[in-house]
């Protein structure tokens, strides 16, 4: 039977959608077998329902960000009617039927009480009989802001009295959200520093966690940075026209400048992330601005105020600018009455902005105690690998291996904020190949700060040492002096042959680069390891219940029987270094002896072999993909197979079918792929899609880490 968390905030803005979210990511990612439900929907940020087109914020969010389809809640009017018609019971009825739909699928259900509201007086009653008759177990949202331990303790012994009826269920813990946040909160003009409560150690500060009445189960800090809107989400909140769209889906509002001054006095204020608001007529801030965004400052964007335009001349002088992705909108009111517009923003994340959901359920669910929990709980874990387990574990590995990789592109925009992002999470020790100069002034030109300790080499400095080595390496070639270092003038080449002397465990690349670029030095330099038939790749594909492996799919267009084998053991080995248990389906058109003919008969031989050089692998084929995959499939087609219906390891038989499949699943399903990892290099080198994302590239770097100790362990083994 489920066991059922009930998450009740203690004020209205705890951010309570945040906390619960991130609680599932928290739980999923521990492999705990996780279910949502929020009995009413309840909309308390103005602006919420135009940005959510009506729809509950947290239903919508779990429904984008998970597998699970937790039913629709109850709307609170709705609940309210019911209550004043005298027909609580049957409101519970459906509360508890709705609960149970959830609660059959999974091992742990985390529900999302009621808001607080001094209008609705009705609603802490509610929370508490939604909670009773849930069974469930409560735990407290609460935002210290600049309350001292003393008066924090007043605050939650009164919220918890609320469920302290003998038949009212028990608080269990207290999560702690916006630790620090300032008294002036919302998308002010200039967000305050964090509060001195930031100092205070709630855990012996505060009697009910120093008695272990309640368990601190988190401590968030305040993040102005999640309160940064798009500029898109400013022009639908306040109704205003864009004049130019440029990138105003992706940029964000992380400041606001009011400015009137003169350009002498400003130019502090063209900072990335900033809305510059003046008044439209004045022509000289204009072209201030647009002459920072040809800078490459990513300025957040341009408001005029006034229903005021420049001249045409001054627009057509600042055209340049525009292309530059720089967002420009209209107001009618004047800059006074604009500014206090975006002074009071909703704070409420819109439905179709997944990476401001996605970094507030990363930030709370990295600092719940999930140890603490589950061993209250007693829950099992799941069998099989959820995606947020896996980030979760890649990241927990690659901080282990504490590898150094070495970044070629090193003034590409995105690998530079992946390498800091890299640095913060001791995911690996970063280099960045790239001259020194223009490496900080990308950085600068995108709002982020290098820390001191993070490796840049500047190329110039260093190529001449590895002329003599790369000669060595490829004499066989006829490679001369010259030319080695007319090829060293490639960052990449430079980069592969700091790996192949051991200078560094593994290279990511392919950013600005073709995976040619990419892997050809690497073929030529590192080469493969003693035990490898082939260089081979796998993808990892974050499937919304699991993670499965599928190889090859990059790199072999044709492999015979014993190339094939040799792929099915690399990506086993793949998996099984990164979490997942490895069940290896040999696909193929047939399935068992049914077929024949030469492709399938590849990869009957290929099963063959791959069984012989590893015995203790689970693996079997021919088998088609709905048999390897589906247990009720596999049943009439594979009925004996250990493999079919449980496979996790899918190796195709060529690059056709193998690209072919990744693809259709990854754009047919939505579904996130991490990959291609290379395999059966001496050491790892990984290349990048040219439109990945910065959290791609950290992904990359982390799976190239932990690719880098798995080849150092069975070195030294």
């Amino acid at each position: 039977m489920a066991k059922s968390l009930f998450i009740a905030p203690t004020s209205l803005d705890s951010g309570l959608t945040s906390v619960c979210l991130g609680l599932l990511r928290a739980l999923e990612r521990e492999g705990v077998s996780v279910g949502f439900y929020k009995p009413f929907s309840q909309s308390v940020h103005r602006g919420e329902a135009l940005h959510n087109d009506g729809k509950d914020s947290s239903v919508a969010f779990v429904r984008a960000r998970s597998h699970l389809e937790p039913p629709d809640p109850i709307p609170l009017k709705k609940a309210q009617q019911l209550l004043n018609h005298g027909k609580a019971d049957l409101l519970m009825e459906n509360v508890v039927g709705e609960y149970q739909k959830v609660a059959n699928e999974v091992d742990v259900v985390i529900i999302e009480g009621l808001v607080p509201d001094r209008t609705e007086a009705y609603i802490a009653r509610l929370n508490v009989e939604v909670a009773r008759n849930l069974g469930s177990e409560v735990i407290l949202v609460s935002t210290p802001k600049s309350c001292t331990a003393s008066e924090l303790d007043d605050d939650l012994d009164f919220s918890s009295r609320l469920f302290a009826a003998p038949s009212d269920p028990d608080v269990i813990a207290v999560i702690l959200n916006k630790v620090g946040e300032p008294q002036k909160s919302g998308m002010a003009l200039d967000h305050p520093p964090a509060s001195e409560a930031t100092e205070i150690d709630y855990h012996t500060s505060c009697k009910v966690f120093a008695n272990g009445r309640f368990q601190l189960l988190a401590q968030i800090p305040w993040q102005p940075q999640l309160l940064a809107p798009r500029v898109s989400d400013v022009a639908r909140e306040l109704g205003v026209p864009v004049l130019h769209e440029g990138q105003m889906h992706s940029r964000r509002v992380q400041r606001v400048s009011v400015c009137a001054r003169s350009i002498r006095n400003m130019t502090d204020t063209l900072k990335p992330g900033t809305l510059m608001v003046t008044p439209g007529d004045r022509e000289d801030i204009v072209v201030a601005t647009a002459v920072a965004a040809l800078n490459g400052v990513p300025l957040a964007g341009l408001m005029l105020t006034g229903g005021l335009m420049p001249d045409e001349r001054v627009i057509e002088l600042c055209r340049r600018a525009l292309d530059t992705g720089l967002p420009v909108l209209s107001s009618e009111t004047n800059t006074y009455e604009s500014a206090h517009l975006l002074a009071n923003l909703s704070s409420a994340i819109p439905i179709d902005d997944p990476e401001r959901i996605e970094e507030a359920m990363e930030s709370v669910a990295r600092r719940i105690n999930t140890q603490w929990l589950q061993e209250h709980l007693k829950v099992q874990r799941q069998r099989r690998l959820s995606p947020p387990a896996f980030r979760y574990q890649l990241s927990e590995r690659a901080r282990a291996a504490a590898k150094r990789i070495v970044l070629p592109e090193g003034s590409e925009p995105r690998t530079i904020q992946a390498a800091i992002i890299c640095h913060q999470r001791n995911l690996a020790h970063c280099a960045l190949i790239g001259e020194p100069h223009e490496i900080r002034s990308v950085a600068a030109s995108q709002g982020v700060e290098l820390p001191k300790d993070l490796e840049i080499i500047d190329p110039q400095s260093v190529r001449e040492r590895y002329v003599a080595p790369m000669v060595e390496l490829r004499k066989h070639k006829g490679l001369t002096p010259d030319m080695a270092e007319a090829m060293l003038e490639d960052n990449v080449v430079l980069g592969t042959m700091m790996v192949a002397m051991d200078e560094a465990d593994g290279l990511v690349s392919g950013a600005i680069h073709t995976t040619a670029n990419t892997v050809r030095p690497a073929l030529q330099l590192i080469k493969t390891h003693d035990n490898a038939k082939v260089v081979s790749s796998v993808f990892f594909m974050l499937l919304p219940q699991q993670v499965l492996v599928y190889g090859d799919c990059a790199i072999n267009p044709d492999p015979n029987a014993e190339e094939l084998a040799d792929i099915a053991i690399q990506s086993a080995e793949s998996a099984e270094a990164f979490g997942i248990e490895p069940v290896v389906a040999m696909i193929s058109y047939s399935t068992g002896e049914s077929g024949s003919g030469e492709d399938v008969d590849k990869v009957r031989e290929a099963t063959r072999i791959a069984r012989e050089r590893r015995p203790d692998l689970l693996i079997d084929g021919p088998l088609q993909y709905d048999a390897a995959a589906i247990e009720s499939v596999a049943k009439s087609k594979a009925p004996g197979s250990k493999v079919a219906g449980k496979a996790t390891v899918f190796v195709f038989p060529d690059l056709n079918t193998g690209n072919t499949t990744y693809k259709a699943v990854q754009r047919s399903a939505n579904v996130v792929s991490v990959g291609p990892m290379l395999q059966g290099l001496r050491k790892p080198v990984n290349d990048l899609s040219r439109g990945a994302l910065v959290e791609d590239i950290v992904f990359t770097i982390a799976l190239t880490a932990v690719q880098a100790k798995q080849v150092a362990d069975a070195g030294a083994a």
